[in-house]
């Protein structure tokens, strides 16, 4: 996906783009796969631009260890997955060392919750497995938890950001007593912040200490009845984020941010608005709230199907890596930074 956008090649022009836009904060993943390409040996060359470019750009970053899968050569249902990813964290955070970067935002995990459904309980990412989603959660704050130590370890000052959407879910109408099995299904949304912090499963390793800082990913289908269709923010059982993001700051006391938000096409502009005023509602009621993360600066092809996503701030780049902006999300985006 990075090489299709063509950030790989274009990072520092993507970088300056950013800076003249008065965005200095950036969320990047790393590619894992790229980078081990044979056990314990680590090529940290897909990095650099990456990292260069922030320097240069004097921009703030926030990276992900995990976002885009393992190498090919890694089981990650056997324990020699947990020891190898601590000790690429370990080696990242010994990369990050040499750089002189002494407290970077890291987040050793994307998305615990959705990747452990995705892979372990409906076969829609690898590992492809069905109905092993609770075992496949485990064995990723398992390997979070490895190289939450691995960072603080080689760099005490990393900061630990952990990312996990949040959302709504309502019984069905039509079946009796569904209200019961919604909210179960709801609460599991806590259950990744609950294990790391050792709240949830102690035997996995989690430490209050680890829980740092909380990342909120929230789309316009982040909220949908129980096994049935999605719930729309014109429907009355819709739940306002603002008091989504109220229930998190009331469960853990820990600082927060929007890790991704964003939708498609022109409809970008508008859930841009609703999601920078529900941060204002909640910081109002006293959530701390210390950004928003727009999801993504670049428009992208579709996770299975290639397709065009519209829903950047920036499209594909022309032969001279120049990027159209989007105008009507640009716009929106310097309102909202004046309010």
């Amino acid at each position: 996906m990075i090489a299709a956008t063509a950030h790989d090649r274009l990072a520092k022009q993507d970088y300056r783009r950013l800076k003249d836009f008065g965005i200095r904060t950036i969320r990047e993943g790393l590619s894992w796969h790229l980078i081990e390409t044979s056990k314990g040996k680590y090529d940290f060359s897909s990095v650099a631009p990456l990292l260069d470019a922030a320097q240069e750009c004097e921009a703030e970053q926030i990276i992900d260890l995990f976002h885009f899968g393992w190498p090919e050569h890694i089981d990650i249902q056997t324990p020699e997955f947990v020891e190898s990813f601590g000790d690429f964290a370990f080696a990242f955070a010994r990369h990050l060392k040499g750089r002189e970067v002494d407290a970077p935002f890291i987040a050793p995990m994307n998305e615990i919750s959705f990747m452990s459904w995705a892979g372990g309980d409906v076969g829609y990412l690898n590992p492809f497995k069905q109905g092993h989603g609770a075992e496949l959660k485990r064995q990723l704050v398992r390997a979070a938890v490895r190289a939450a130590q691995a960072l603080r370890s080689e760099l005490p000052q990393t900061r630990l950001v952990w990312p996990e959407p949040v959302i709504h879910i309502v019984g069905d109408a039509s079946k009796p007593g569904d209200e019961v099995a919604a909210e179960a299904y709801r609460l599991s949304m806590f259950e990744a912040w609950d294990m790391l912090s050792g709240a949830l499963e102690g035997e996995l390793g989690g430490n209050p200490e680890f829980l740092q800082i909380i990342g909120i990913n929230f789309y316009d289908r982040n909220e949908w009845i129980n096994h049935g269709r999605t719930l729309l923010r014109t429907d009355q059982l819709y739940r306002p984020l603002h008091q989504i993001l109220l229930e998190v700051w009331n469960r853990y006391r820990t600082p927060m941010f929007i890790a991704e938000t964003g939708t498609e096409d022109e409809k970008r502009p508008e859930w841009f608005a609703y999601v920078s005023e529900e941060v204002r509602k909640a910081t109002r009621l006293g959530v701390s709230m210390h950004g928003l993360c727009l999801y993504p600066i670049l428009n992208h092809p579709g996770w299975n199907d290639e397709r065009h996503c519209y829903n950047g701030l920036f499209d594909y780049p022309n032969a001279n890596g120049d990027r159209e902006i989007y105008a009507p999300l640009a716009d929106e985006i310097r309102r909202q930074k004046k309010n």
